[in-house]
């Protein structure tokens, strides 16, 4: 499968400490990658700088093989909107806003008819189990509900890369396995995702682990 973003020597400090201390890799696409490693180790500043919501201070980026400019950041949004979908551990969906209107906000941004956003909200929806609640305001749904309202919405704009940072850090459970058995399923149907993870149980669902240490890569 061809490549979907690669990084070469990259580097991050913040003031005078070394998070990343030279890191190459290349993510590509049919791939569930976990990285994980110690807390502090860096993987989380190296998930944000895949998906350009953090910049380098050393090194280079590619999306599809394109280098990157993080100078700019009309370019970035259009990128990480239109070819990457994003789980957080907080999911940060509006509360003022239903299910169905949290996962058509990536959609209208991207400048979808407001009908077809509609239409394909609630197939994502239902997809997830979350038919019935699709008109519900997200402060009244439980928390494992909240994490496959934010799976939709990921999912909204057909993204090329999943990218999802402790997505079951909140969850017990019961919902921690709901949540792995669809990133699982999604795999299956072609879907990359690329998650970090600092629960070593959670690799048995990935194809490939990225393990760190120090900021460098350490050998699995």
């Amino acid at each position: 499968m061809s490549c979907i973003v690669k990084v070469e020597n990259i580097k991050k400090r913040i003031g005078v400490e070394e998070i990343l201390k030279g890191i190459s890799l290349e993510i590509r696409g049919g791939e569930f990658t976990c990285i994980v490693g110690p807390s502090g180790s860096g993987k989380s500043t190296l998930l944000y700088i895949l998906g350009l919501l953090d910049i380098p201070t050393e090194g280079k980026v590619f999306i599809c093989e394109s280098p990157i400019d993080f100078k700019d950041e009309k370019f970035l949004s259009r990128i990480r909107n239109e070819k990457f979908g994003f789980i957080f551990q907080f999911h940060y969906l509006l509360p003022e806003f239903t299910a169905q209107e949290n996962v058509m906000i990536p959609m209208l941004k991207k400048g979808v008819q407001i009908e077809k956003a509609k239409e394909r909200a609630i197939f994502l929806l239902d997809s997830l189990g979350l038919r019935l609640k699709a008109s519900k305001r997200i402060y009244q749904l439980s928390g494992g509900e909240q994490q496959r309202v934010a799976i939709a919405r990921a999912l909204a704009n057909d993204p090329e890369l999943i990218i999802a940072d402790e997505p079951t850090g909140n969850l017990d459970s019961k919902n921690t396995e709901n949540v792995m058995t669809i990133f699982k399923q999604l795999n299956q149907e072609g879907k990359t995702i690329l998650m970090v993870t600092h629960d070593l149980e959670l690799t048995r669902y990935a194809t490939g682990l990225i393990k760190i240490r120090d900021g460098l890569l350490d050998k699995v």
